[in-house]
């Protein structure tokens, strides 16, 4: 794991890629070349069969630098890091600050890679690479480079994984109000990615965020309990008390956060009082009411209301 500063301050850490992965992007690239170089040659060669030896030779000459050398020179620079092996094994050649590379990279890279891998059979680039801690070979340490791994495997981006369900709750009683909005976002973020870093990156990262997650709550880390594993539980914690405070907002009337039963009757106390509505059930019973005949009475022939409604007798 290689870790980068860019020019906005971000440390951006990448996966450097080892020897076995590289000799075998290298082989690739070789074969391609190698078979791009016979078709040449026999073209040419048929093309100059008229030519005296000194003619014939400068071709070779040209053609081998063209294609041997001008052809991964051209191919890294037009893909930005990205040859046909490095495509395949699913390698980059980045700056060392990270950023694409340029002519002059892939030209100096092109230039050192005909002693170290041409012309030496791969030796000295399998030594520089296995003695530098980032696996560079000479060619990449003349010219700023460095190469990368790409296919990592990839977390969600977006979920924050479980704690471990015998520290789901355990934390209930933390005060977490001197936790500032930085901090969790670097918690978070490292939950996210952990899946993505190196063990041993990822356990000093864990180690650090949780030490700093300690100073500001002010209770120690309980033994046994590892710092990943502490820093989702805490995370998870949060969740939760996020979650009862939005029901417990939705809904002000209730007591214990939960219940709906006076929530109706605090509402209506708030505010200017308002006129009773009058039950539409209520004034139907009272005209069916009126409308019923009395025994032994005369009935009354009332005229229908200005509405048109008729009650029913």
């Amino acid at each position: 794991m290689s870790e980068l500063v860019t020019g906005e301050a971000v440390a951006l850490e990448l996966r450097t890629a080892r020897l076995p992965s590289r000799a075998l992007a290298v082989l690739i690239d070789l074969a391609a070349a190698f078979a791009v170089y016979i078709a040449v040659s026999v073209a040419l060669l048929a093309a100059t069969a008229s030519l005296d030896d000194a003619a014939v030779a400068a071709i070779s000459v040209a053609t081998f630098l063209l294609v041997l050398v001008g052809g991964p020179i051209a191919v890294e620079t037009l893909s930005h890091g990205r040859s046909l092996g490095k495509l395949a094994c699913g390698l980059r050649v980045v700056r060392d600050d990270g950023g694409p590379i340029r002519f002059r990279h892939a030209l100096v890279r092109g230039a050192m890679g005909v002693i170290e891998i041409l012309a030496t059979f791969g030796i000295v680039a399998c030594i520089a690479s296995l003695v530098s801690a980032r696996g560079r070979r000479l060619g990449d340490v003349f010219a700023g480079t460095l190469v990368v791994r790409e296919r990592v495997p990839a977390g969600r981006a977006s979920h924050v994984p479980p704690p471990p369900p015998w520290l789901v709750g355990r934390f209930s009683e933390l005060d977490l109000s001197g936790v500032p909005d930085g901090l969790w976002l670097a918690i978070r973020q490292y939950l996210t990615r952990m899946g993505q870093l190196d063990p041993q990156v990822g356990a000093a990262m864990a180690e650090r965020l949780a030490g700093d997650l300690v100073s500001c709550t002010g209770a120690p880390l309980q033994h046994g309990v590892p710092p990943g594993a502490y820093l989702a539980a805490v995370v998870h914690e949060r969740q939760t008390r996020d979650v009862r405070r939005a029901f417990a907002a939705g809904d002000p009337g209730a007591s214990d956060g939960f219940g709906g039963g006076s929530g109706q009757q605090a509402v209506a106390s708030v505010g200017p009082r308002q006129p009773a509505v009058p039950d539409v059930r209520d004034t139907h019973n009272a005209e069916a009411a009126r409308a019923r005949p009395v025994v032994g009475a005369e009935p009354e022939v009332e005229a229908p209301p200005a509405t048109g409604f008729v009650p029913p007798a």
